[in-house]
């Protein structure tokens, strides 16, 4: 396969690649034109890459579109596995809709901005005080039941399977599990339950790279968000697994000729 990547660290493994700089997408577009498919580039690209110029992407489409916002995410979620997403109210941030949700909430409750990772845009709201900070910082109500873990799980999906996974304990300030927030990683075996809803999101949504965030209550798995991009501080000695995943799944998908 003939690939161009816009992601020269992510895509260092893979044979036959061509890294371009993201900026040099219009001065290289004839070496663009001429590869099998194009690897991870960045958000403002894709309608060009997709749309323009008619190119395969990896990650997917689906897993750009639906991976940049954390609203439209939920609502994939709700609409596919409601029993498995936390109790979440959104709304746009008005003074009426702010007051509802207060009053039916459960104290305390998490509250999050939209677009934002890595745990940053994340608040556990316990006062009215903190509720107003956070309105006056997001341009979307967000507001989700707070359910009581102190470790959740990431899960790793590429191509069309779960690749490996960790537990990350919860920070010595409280709440946040994230690593890049102080969490601690773990691992551990991946609780069947939580694969298979992995495997239910990711399939029927069309994702094909993502760190799915998933909380066990009981037995019971629930799913926060997954990130098309992720960290990879849990998978330091999985990382030639991976590279192989992503090239076996790509040789597959997009060198494989079809019948005539």
């Amino acid at each position: 396969m003939d690939l161009v990547s816009f992601d020269a660290l992510r895509t260092l493994g893979l044979p036959g690649v061509h890294y371009i700089k993201p900026e040099q997408l219009f001065a290289q577009l004839e070496r663009v034109r001429q590869a099998d498919g194009i690897l991870f580039p960045e958000y403002w690209q894709v309608n060009t890459l997709v749309f323009a110029l008619g190119k395969k992407i990896f990650p997917s489409l689906p897993s750009y579109l639906i991976g940049h916002d954390k609203v439209e995410m939920t609502r994939c979620f709700q609409a596919l596995a409601p029993h498995n997403v936390p109790t979440t109210e959104i709304a746009a941030n008005t003074a009426e809709n702010a007051e509802r949700i207060w009053d039916m909430m459960v104290y305390p409750f998490v509250a999050k901005i939209p677009r934002s990772s890595m745990g940053e845009g994340v608040f556990l709201i316990e006062t009215r005080q903190q509720w107003r900070d956070y309105l006056e910082r997001s341009p979307v109500i967000y507001a989700q039941e707070y359910l009581p873990i102190d470790r959740d799980l990431r899960i790793v999906w590429i191509g069309n399977k779960v690749v490996g996974g960790y537990w990350r304990l919860q920070a010595e300030q409280g709440f946040y599990n994230n690593i890049a927030q102080g969490g601690q990683i773990v691992e551990g075996e991946l609780p069947p339950s939580a694969i298979a809803l992995v495997e239910h999101l990711a399939t029927s949504l069309g994702i094909d790279h993502g760190g799915f965030d998933i909380a066990l209550v009981g037995d019971h798995p629930y799913v926060f968000e997954f990130n098309r991009i992720f960290g990879t501080q849990g998978l330091a000695n999985k990382t030639g697994l991976i590279d192989g995943e992503i090239f076996a799944y790509l040789s597959e998908q997009w060198d494989n000729p079809q019948p005539g």
